[in-house]
Order: C-alpha cells, then sequence, then structure tokens
C-alpha cells in the first residue's frame, strides 16, 4: 500500500484529474454554445424588430427550438439545440428565417479541438479571439460581433460579481486550500495573479470558496479576501489551511482566522528541496522526502526527516534548510483524521484543476482588466466544480468541525 501511496503522489500533480478534465471541457464547449446561440437568435430577432405584417404585428418572432442534434469534436459529442423563429408573412419568398452562423445546419462534425479546451472562456477575453475559438469549434469561420460578444462577458461577470457577494453565514469549513495562480494573460497590473479559496463543507464536498486577483500574492490581497469571507458571515475559519509557504496569505490568516492550522504543501515543498540538489540526486531525495510525509506516525517521520538531515546536510545546506523551514507546519496533518491525510497533505485540488488550464493559456494581443479574467475563470471553476472528488470518510467531517482530537491520524477517546 506504501508504494501505492508514493507512486500515486508522485504522479500528482499532473495528470490527477486528466479524464475529469476531458468531461469538463465538453461541458464547457456545451454551455459556451448555447450561451452563444442565445445571444446570436436575439440579435437576429431584434435587427427586424421593426418588420410588421399587415396587421401591424411584429413579423419575425421566437418560436422554440429545432430538435436536439449532436456535434462530433475533439473532446466528444456535443448536444446541441438550435433557437427557432417565425416569421408571420404569408408570401414564402419573403419569408426569413434564423440560421445559425456559429452552427450550420447540416454540421455534424467540427475539427479536432484538443487544443482549444477548455480555455474556452479565456479566450474569449477579446472579440477577435473569441471568433476564432468558435470558428475552430465548429470547422468554419465565424464571425461574431464585438456586440454579441460584450453582451456574453457582460452576463459572465454579472453572474461572478453575484457570487461574490453572496452570504456565508451559513457555511462552515473543515479545510482550505489556497494557491495563486498564474496564467499566460497580461493583466493591467504586472506580477497580478489569481488568489484562490478551495473549501472542505461539512458534506465533505469541495467547493469554490473565494477567487480575485491580487499582487504577488501578497499579504494584503489575502487580507483583502479574507476580511470580505468575514464580513460576508464566515465568522469561523477552517480547522486546517493547506498552501505554499511563499504565499503571503499566512500572515493574514493569523490576523482573520488566528485559531486556523496551517498546513505547508508537501508538493510545493519537495520541489522547493529538490531544486536545491544536482539533478544525479534528485530521485533518490525524492523518495525520502515521500518516506517524511508518508509515515504512519509523527514519531517515524521525525526518523525520517534526520536521516534526511544526516545525509545532505554537509553537501547540500540549502536543501537541508528548505526542508526543516516551517517543519511543524508540514507536520500538521497528524493531528487530523488519517482518512483525510491523502487530501490534506497537499493543495492538489487546485494545482490539479488548474494545471491544464495554465498549459494551455496563450498570450491575448491587448492587455485584458482583472475582472474580465475572474469571470473567465470563475466558469471554468464553475464547471470544474461538478467533478471534484468528495472527501474521503466525509461523514467524520462533523468530528472534525467539533474540535474532535486526533493524534497519528487516531481519534482520542474523550
Amino acid at each position: 500500500m506504501k508504494d501505492f501511496n508514493v507512486k500515486f503522489e508522485e504522479s500528482l500533480p499532473f495528470n490527477f484529474f486528466e479524464l475529469s478534465l476531458s468531461e469538463i471541457a465538453r461541458q464547457g464547449a456545451q454551455q459556451m454554445l448555447k450561451l452563444a446561440l442565445e445571444v446570436e437568435i436575439e440579435d437576429f430577432i431584434n435587427s427586424n424588430k421593426n418588420e410588421k405584417t399587415g396587421d401591424g404585428i411584429r413579423r419575425i418572432v421566437r418560436n422554440g427550438y429545432h430538435q436536439e442534434r449532436s456535434i462530433q469534436t475533439g473532446v466528444g459529442e456535443l448536444n446541441v439545440i438550435i433557437p427557432r423563429s417565425r416569421d408571420r408573412e404569408k408570401n414564402p419568398m419573403e419569408k426569413k428565417e434564423f440560421q445559425s452562423g456559429i452552427v450550420p445546419r447540416y454540421l455534424r462534425r467540427s475539427k479536432d479541438i484538443e487544443e482549444l479546451i477548455p480555455l474556452l472562456y479565456l479566450k474569449g477575453i477579446s472579440s477577435g479571439d473569441f471568433s476564432e475559438v468558435l470558428s475552430k469549434l465548429v470547422g468554419r469561420e465565424v464571425s461574431l460581433s464585438s456586440n454579441t460578444v460584450g453582451r456574453l462577458k457582460k452576463e459572465w461577470l454579472t453572474e461572478y460579481g453575484d457570487w461574490n457577494k453572496r452570504d456565508l453565514s451559513s457555511k462552515k469549513y473543515a479545510y482550505w486550500w489556497v494557491d495563486g495562480v498564474y496564467f499566460n494573460v497580461r493583466l493591467e497590473e504586472e506580477k497580478s495573479c489569481v488568489l484562490i479559496i478551495m473549501g472542505a463543507t461539512e458534506e465533505g464536498h469541495k467547493e469554490l470558496v473565494a477567487i480575485e486577483t491580487g499582487f504577488r500574492e501578497s499579504e494584503l490581497g489575502w487580507k483583502e479576501i479574507l476580511l470580505s469571507l468575514n464580513e460576508r458571515g464566515l465568522e469561523e475559519g477552517p480547522k486546517l489551511a493547506i498552501g505554499d509557504g511563499a504565499l503571503g496569505f499566512w500572515k493574514a490568516l493569523k490576523q482573520i482566522y488566528p485559531d486556523t492550522r496551517q498546513q505547508r504543501c508537501w508538493v510545493h515543498r519537495t520541489r522547493n528541496v529538490l531544486d536545491k540538489l544536482p539533478k544525479s540526486l534528485q530521485k533518490e531525495a525524492k523518495t525520502r522526502i515521500h518516506n517524511i510525509y508518508l509515515a504512519p506516525t509523527r514519531k517515524e517521520a521525525e526518523k525520517a526527516f534526520n536521516r534526511f538531515i544526516a545525509l545532505y546536510e554537509a553537501k547540500y545546506p540549502k536543501a537541508v534548510e528548505c526542508l526543516l523551514k516551517t517543519k511543524e507546519e508540514t507536520m500538521a496533518f497528524f493531528d487530523f483524521p488519517a482518512e483525510h491525510w491523502r487530501h490534506i497533505r497537499s493543495t492538489n485540488p487546485i494545482e490539479s484543476t488548474f494545471s491544464t488550464v495554465r498549459l494551455r493559456t496563450y498570450k491575448t494581443r491587448g492587455c485584458c482588466s482583472k475582472e474580465s479574467l475572474l469571470s473567465m475563470v470563475f466558469k471554468i471553476v464553475q464547471t470544474a466544480q461538478k467533478k471534484w472528488q468528495r472527501i474521503h470518510c466525509h461523514n467524520i467531517i462533523p468530528l472534525v468541525l467539533k474540535g474532535a482530537k486526533y493524534f497519528d491520524g487516531v481519534r482520542h477517546a474523550a
């Protein structure tokens, strides 16, 4: 079992959610098509709103939908329902009919779009890119007006704004995962990134708690986010927060939610230590680090710590110093249920969701606003959230929330 755990965690965060991301891509494309088609027919009807019949009533109106059909794409089958219009003109030669420029009437298969999805929303930051994205999706040139694109983005921005003001007084989180995610899009402010908090609810579901832009993952940016959560009713922080040691989040956390325990991410810590060692030693050193955080008890972990120090301290003091930095915070998970260790030793829930997004993001030609980026990323996460893995043994989360004491992952009797 230990060997399996090592191999499993070695694969993180690169391909853990690969299959889920494929489904995320498919759902994202389908949702985008639905929104774009609705805007397209609305524009068609509005452009003909002055057309009247002999009786003085509007000629062209909405008339439901055509029968659902499917389109084969590089990420699977998309179900499409094309809106339909009705023209009350009696002369059949003069009748007008809505025909989608996005999905032609007889389209059944699109070109391969694996390189495109799931960044449909992020590529829509500029109207030029948006048309390019939809053209690749349907396999032919699609021209959308800037007004159409602007209305779509406005709709997403409104949705994000409403979500970002939601009441949190009924929420309780056992765990938080926090990270600063950099995208290859140029923001108005240099070194800006997207600050993300994911949380584990009382029922064990993972959900997005907060998403905002921040400057270099600074304390001030994180403090603003935490204050907003607190002001909207989240009076208590999580029992444990997991994140990279470099984040300004930790200083902000102490000010707003001082009772929350801190757990440094072992994936980040391992990378940082290995960067300070020669490549010839990295494979062996990685195994020795695994022996620390995969140990069954804190005592065994301490032994593995000491062995690492004894072996590398003389020749590679910087690597040892990096490993020992905030040592206690890297061992906090031992005071929580062993059933949850797989979830709380690293920020993998965030890494898994965004690794593919970051790899496939292309720089836009212009500089985008933080509001545009946030609304696009919010839509991606909103779709991904449906596929997030539920916490293992979620039935014991209420015990964690009540402050039950654990030693080496085992609950202490009251």
